[in-house]
């Protein structure tokens, strides 16, 4: 199989993957929080994960955690959950995912199957290294509405539309936050104290809630 080493995101890419071989990578790795497996039609991406991929995701993850209870949204955190179809010979595992509208559908639910439930409302992906496995064909195919993706300098928020994505300046899931304003909250959480910085957002959704406005 062909290998394609990226350093220094510890980023391996492999050709000609069955779904067996998959499958049984994932079982070995059940307990390895910090290793990330995607798959499409056997191209199969491994990455190991650094801080610099993880301070986002955890940051990203909790800014929709804190816009959830502030606007007094129930949502279901599933992390990164294994989702895959083998029908569509696709499986991923976001970053960090979340159920919002569909909450209630998976409501008590141990284990997803996408081939009856319905997939996330909402997947972070943190991409800043190149190259990567493109995901948001796999995205698409499974039906996720909505992916934020940060590049390590911009945050932009993808919709579903149709078969394909197309960028949007708001969140449909979240509806008060822009792109904008979440590239900027990403900014200030590496140079503010996480107590200040918690208590700026949380100043800020308030603020805007009230005018109905996302304006920064």
């Amino acid at each position: 199989m062909p290998v394609v080493l990226s350093p220094p995101e510890q980023r391996v890419i492999l050709k000609g993957v069955s779904w067996e071989t998959y499958e049984r990578l994932l079982a070995e790795h059940q307990e390895s929080s910090g290793t990330r497996f995607t798959f499409n039609c056997g191209v199969l991406e491994i990455v190991v994960l650094s801080a610099r991929h993880e301070e986002p995701n955890r940051t990203l993850a909790l800014l929709v955690d804190v816009l959830a209870e502030e606007m007094a949204i129930d949502v279901r955190r599933l992390g990164s959950t294994t989702f895959k179809r083998q029908d569509l010979l696709k499986g991923f595992e976001p970053d960090s995912c979340f159920y919002v509208q569909q909450a209630d559908a998976i409501s008590g639910k141990e284990t997803i199957d996408l081939s009856v439930d319905p997939p996330p409302d909402l997947v972070i992906e943190i991409d800043i290294t190149s190259p990567s496995l493109d995901k948001l064909p796999i995205f698409a195919a499974v039906g996720v509405p909505e992916v934020w993706r940060y590049d390590g300098e911009r945050l932009i928020i993808y919709r579903l539309e149709g078969e394909r994505y197309g960028t949007a300046a708001r969140s449909a899931v979240l509806p008060l936050l822009t792109s904008e304003v979440a590239t900027r909250f990403l900014e200030e959480s590496t140079q503010l104290k996480s107590t200040v910085w918690l208590r700026r957002v949380r100043e800020w959704i308030r603020t805007h809630s009230a005018t109905g406005s996302s304006l920064p």
